[in-house]
């Protein structure tokens, strides 16, 4: 009987596919430490180059991207939203239906609550964080069986529609000397902080981590896309009428603008939720554009929906911005995660039903692991002005090829006669932190690190082990057992488990200090 359940499960993972490169990341940003830069001011009439460092190098490897995305980063908080820190010390309980994330910095404490439920069922449940209610401006239906988050920003920076910042509130009054900043970096912060904080209570909620979506509208779209772009762990970002400052770039809407429409760009945005000096900033000399703030999002999913209808969003503008940001999926080979429907006849941040049936694509094929068609690009038509002209008028730049990095099997075995066979102090060991959230195939896997090998432990036949370095680069595969560390760079690595048809049952990250 066991030996038929099992093989039914093992069939069931083999029927589905695996895409190598991974969806997200267990960390805030990979990259934080590759001495990223932001670039200068010059003038550049077409949409910059997203394969290209700010010192003319190019980006030639997909394990490049980490470093070229948080150039891109630097950009974005250098000359529009400003820095946004990651805390050293954050801590989370859940009680009565409410997650209190606490953190502390510099003899500051903040705290921010968010109240839900959890799913019934031993899950793991997939989340979903919404801007200002659990879901966003979308139903609620569309994510029936996650765990539905409410961000409420104001807890972090009050809203406000003119542009005036309370400073005494939240993140500007915690940290004290950022009160240039825009909204949309304490916003970002203040929902990778539930992040955090969803993390600390994963195990014993039986949370998805590997599957979480942010989504907003209008205001709270641009809020959502900037949440999913800064931070990695976000698996599938939904902006919803992002309009001007989200998806739309400053130099398509000044273009479209130029034609007589009344859209939000550059010089007439709101100065609370970007710094005060992107008010002077000449939108085609900057050496960024939001078709790249998108692009942070890759390799994982993202999908726009708009609304040609409402002149002010500037769909004209967004789509050629999603267009042009499609290349830098397109040179990983995984288009399929990148989408967009602009379809209009509906009240602002109310869905079409067919913009409905593309968020529950993306949402079935990238969280509910289901096979589904994510090739979905409407165009928008019939907005005022519009020019739906070739996007390629915007690029002077070739897309490169970045494929993922693969490498050769390492088939040793451990020597048993070197493993350490002390019992270990497990008391300095966080074991809530060390089992992986596996599909219900192998519930028991685990790993640890011993004389210079990776031990894998209940992993099933077959399973391959993948070990990835801070840049997404294949550093070594291994077997179900493990395999020898000897020769790998020592810092943060990530094993990634894959059955022995191509299923993903999980990953785990690690920091390998040598023999």
């Amino acid at each position: 009987m066991k030996k038929g359940l099992y093989s039914a499960l093992l069939f069931g993972l083999c029927s589905m596919v695996f895409a190598e490169i991974p969806l997200n990341f267990d960390t805030e940003n990979r990259g934080k430490d590759l001495g990223a830069k932001a670039g200068e001011l010059k003038s550049n009439r077409k949409l910059p180059n997203p394969f290209e460092f700010h010192d003319g190098s190019k980006v030639t490897k997909y394990g490049d991207w980490s470093k070229r995305r948080n150039e891109i980063k630097a950009d974005i908080e250098k000359y529009e939203i400003g820095d946004k820190p990651i805390p050293s010390d954050v801590s989370a309980t859940y009680s009565g239906g409410t997650l209190t994330v606490t953190v502390k910095e510099g003899g500051k404490t903040m705290t921010i609550t968010s109240k839900f439920n959890i799913p019934s069922g031993n899950g793991p449940h997939p989340i979903i964080i919404g801007m200002n209610s659990g879901t966003g401006s979308l139903s609620s239906s569309l994510f029936s069986g996650f765990v539905q988050v409410p961000f409420s920003h104001d807890q972090v920076a009050k809203y406000s529609m003119n542009g005036q910042k309370d400073t005494n509130v939240g993140f500007y009054k915690f940290y004290g000397n950022k009160n240039q900043n825009g909204d949309y970096s304490a916003w970002s912060w203040g929902v990778s902080r539930l992040i955090d904080g969803l993390a600390q209570i994963a195990d014993q909620y039986h949370l998805d981590m590997s599957k979480i979506a942010v989504t907003g509208c209008s205001y709270a779209g641009k809020m959502a896309l900037f949440a999913g772009a800064f931070d990695e762990r976000v698996t599938l970002t939904i902006a919803q009428e992002s309009g001007g400052g989200g998806i739309n770039s400053w130099r398509t809407s000044a273009d479209f603008a130029s034609r007589g429409t009344n859209i939000e760009k550059i010089d007439n945005t709101n100065y609370s939720w970007f710094m005060q000096s992107l008010k002077s900033q000449d939108p085609y000399k900057l050496p960024h554009d939001h078709h790249e703030l998108i692009a942070m999002i890759a390799p994982r999913a993202v999908v726009a929906l708009g609304n040609p209808g409402y002149e002010w969003l500037g769909d004209e503008s967004g789509y050629k911005s999603m267009m042009v940001a499609s290349e830098v999926w397109k040179s990983m080979g995984i288009e399929d995660r990148i989408g967009f429907d602009f379809t209009g006849g509906h009240e602002h941040c109310q869905a079409a039903s067919s913009q409905n049936n593309t968020v529950t694509a993306f949402v079935d094929k990238f969280l509910r692991g289901k096979n589904a068609n994510t090739d979905i690009h409407v165009k928008p038509t019939n907005g005022k002005g519009f020019k739906i002209d070739n996007y390629g008028d915007w690029i002077d730049w070739e897309t490169p090829s970045l494929p993922y990095e693969e490498a050769k099997p390492d088939t040793s075995k451990p020597d048993t006669s070197k493993q350490d066979t002390t019992v270990q102090d497990t008391s300095k060991q966080d074991t809530s932190k060390t089992s992986l959230k596996m599909a219900r195939l192998a519930p028991s896997m685990n790993m640890f690190v011993s004389n210079g090998f990776l031990h894998v432990q209940g992993a099933p036949e077959g399973t391959k082990v993948r070990l990835f370095d801070l840049q997404g680069n294949l550093v070594r595969e291994f077997g179900e057992k493990g395999g020898n560390l000897a020769g790998i760079r020592v810092g943060k690595l990530t094993a990634v488990f894959v059955s022995s048809c191509g299923q993903k049952l999980g990953h785990k990250s690690f920091s390998y200090t040598g023999l």
